[in-house]
């Protein structure tokens, strides 16, 4: 009878999961408008990684570096992700901009293992691949389901299963955490726009203001 009821409950979490993604967009549509009034042009100093460790794209030596603190269990950054913004940002500004990921791991208890295979998969030189698979199966993150998708893109699945099983990048993802707590964020996602922090997530039209001012202000 147990297996039952909790069968119906997975079906239904499933069937229902469109409408809890429809909900977080809607947030995020919030969102985007609260954030032109509510961030301020506050700069903090983010803390210097080694190179090899960020999972960055854009060019190295670009003026404006955006920093996105995530989170895979999140519905506001998958639906964020969704939107597409981080591409149109960089079809806009091409070698103008950086952009970086940073693990946020906060929203569900399966969060701490998918920032950790995300670094595992950034170890074979495949990170945004599968970020971009993460997202697309959340909220399926139980560590059977990292490594099936790790095997689902080719990855060498021996090399990636031992870094998962072994915590090898648990301690770099509580640093992330740890610094993102740091700046003052208390929920994913939130950004640094060269060190202008931005709590929530920004519309394109909100990052071009702020890409667009930090360009002039350099000139």
């Amino acid at each position: 009878m147990k297996k039952v009821e909790k069968n119906k409950k997975k079906r239904g979490y499933e069937k229902n999961w469109p409408l809890l993604l429809l909900i977080a967009i809607l947030v995020v549509i919030v969102a985007f408008a609260r954030n032109y009034f509510s961030n301020e042009k506050e700069t903090v100093e983010p803390i210097v990684a080694e190179e090899s460790s960020l999972r960055a794209v854009g060019a190295t030596d670009a003026p404006i570096t955006i920093t996105e603190f995530a989170d895979f269990g999140c519905i506001t950054c998958k639906a964020w992700h969704q939107f597409g913004i981080k591409e149109q940002i960089l079809e806009k500004y091409g070698d103008q901009v950086r952009f970086i990921w940073r693990d946020f791991p906060v929203i569900t208890v399966d969060s701490p293992m998918a920032a950790e295979a995300g670094f595992c998969a950034h170890d074979q030189g495949r990170f945004w691949e599968y970020h971009d698979v993460l997202y697309q199966n959340a909220p399926a993150l139980k560590a059977d389901n990292l490594k099936k998708y790790a095997e689902d893109l080719g990855l060498d699945t021996t090399v990636f299963n031992q870094c998962l099983d072994s915590g090898q990048h648990t301690a770099a993802v509580e640093t992330e955490l740890q610094e993102a707590l740091s700046f003052g964020f208390r929920g994913a996602p939130s950004f640094l726009v060269n060190g202008q922090r931005l709590i929530g997530p920004p519309s394109f039209e909100q990052l071009s203001v702020i890409i667009d001012e930090l360009i002039l202000s350099q000139d």
